[in-house]
């Protein structure tokens, strides 16, 4: 009933920046917080960053300085600011919200991922 649709992934040198998207879209009452969480190769999923209503902001020791979360509410929309990318940033990078539906029911919805890849 919700969906995320991701654009901005894509290609980069180490030391350039990407900027990625996600718009949230379908039954939705309310969004409580959305994040990006990334997973390499061979690695488990990390949550990278996140962000509440409110405008709280979570952002992981690995990217802390480097990335920033930001949000509109009113378009229901994240982004993730990412400079300074190194090689260790390649990964699958997943967009998240969690909400409230038109129906009173909690949502838990993923994008379905964007490539991000640093070359050297």
């Amino acid at each position: 009933q919700v969906q995320l649709v991701e654009s901005g992934g894509g290609l980069v040198q180490a030391g350039g920046s990407l900027r990625l998207s996600c718009a949230a879209s379908g039954s939705i009452f309310s969004i409580n917080h959305m994040g990006w969480s990334r997973q390499a190769p061979g690695k488990q999923r990390e949550l990278v960053a996140q962000i509440t209503s409110t405008g709280s902001t979570y952002h992981a020791d690995s990217v802390k300085g480097r990335f920033t979360i930001s949000r509109d509410n009113a378009k229901n929309t994240v982004c993730l600011q990412m400079n300074t990318l190194k090689l260790e940033d390649t990964a699958v990078y997943y967009c998240n919200a969690v909400g409230i539906g038109f129906d009173g029911r909690q949502f838990d919805s993923w994008a379905q991922g964007t490539q991000v890849t640093v070359s050297s």
